[in-house]
């Protein structure tokens, strides 16, 4: 027998059993084409306006959380591929690492030992200091404690001079703002400023534990140094700050603006480190209601 559709195109063929006329086909098609096409460009709009918001900041990974918390329907691959194909990307820039100091380090107690489990806020703090540049006023430093539940910035000073009081005021403000319990655990590196006199008095009157890096072990505090790190990609090495004044203002948004209130973390479930702790402050007052 001979096969009629042999020599037909495979459209032709499909059409004719489906019975179906090719030109309904051809009208589908152009449909479905331009319904994709307007999807496109709507996620295409969306990504461009998260991605400015975050002034650079978000890759494809949170700026797809970000569409799917807001009720899009879409996968990360397809916001990968738009990204690519309009050229967004995420800020990546190498950080910068001051000379180490060529002090004598002694040993200390390390209470952490890399243990950066908690169950709730103000269990374990961590804290560090960084180095930022303005033109008129050279370098500058930046002192920050973070909670390691909620990763939040609970405390930072900023001075045109590396002294002990720099981190003094950093714990006292993270302190009066937070009022941890009794036992909680600061750590922090070997640094002069940390292993101060006047600091261990200020951390024992407030009945802080202190704990501290081994010597030579940076990964030992590994979280606020990777906050240090993002806050350089994604703030510092975009901006030249003219004097202290004004890089104070850029860190004060940064900081309270926009990592504790808006930046999501892939590692709190993509919440901010202010909603983190909120909930837990909610559910504690619910508790306590009861």
């Amino acid at each position: 027998m001979i096969d009629q559709h042999k020599d037909q195109h495979p459209i032709q063929t499909m059409c004719e059993v489906l019975e179906l006329p090719r030109s309904s086909y051809y009208l589908t098609l152009q449909e479905t084409e331009s319904k994709r096409e307007r999807e496109n460009k709507e996620l295409t709009k969306r990504i461009k306006e998260i991605h400015e918001e975050s002034k650079g900041r978000y890759g494809a990974p949170k700026i797809h959380q970000y569409l799917c918390a807001e009720g899009y329907r879409v996968s990360l691959k397809r916001v990968q591929r738009l990204m690519k194909k309009e050229g967004i990307r995420s800020i990546v820039i190498k950080k910068y690492r001051p000379t180490p100091s060529k002090e004598t380090v002694i040993e200390r107690e390390n209470i952490l030992a890399r243990d950066f489990s908690t169950t709730t806020i103000n269990e374990k703090w961590v804290a560090d200091i960084t180095y930022i540049h303005t033109l008129k006023d050279g370098w500058c430093y930046l002192a920050s404690v973070m909670d390691l539940h909620s990763k939040k910035i609970v405390g930072y000073s900023f001075s045109c001079t590396m002294t002990t009081d720099l981190v003094i005021k950093a714990l006292d403000n993270a302190y009066a703002t937070h009022l941890p319990p009794e036992e909680l655990i600061l750590h922090s590196d070997l640094g002069s400023q940390y292993t101060s006199e006047a600091f261990m008095e200020e951390v024992e009157s407030k009945k802080i534990r202190q704990s501290f890096n081994r010597k030579g072990c940076p990964y030992d505090n590994a979280c606020i140094e990777s906050f240090h790190a993002i806050l350089k990609k994604e703030e510092i090495h975009h901006v030249t700050y003219l004097d202290y004044a004004s890089a104070k203002i850029h860190l004060f948004q940064y900081i309270e603006g926009w990592y504790n209130r808006k930046r999501m973390h892939g590692s709190l479930q993509y919440k901010t480190p202010q909603q983190v702790e909120d909930e837990i402050r909610v559910a504690a007052k619910s508790l306590h209601h009861v």
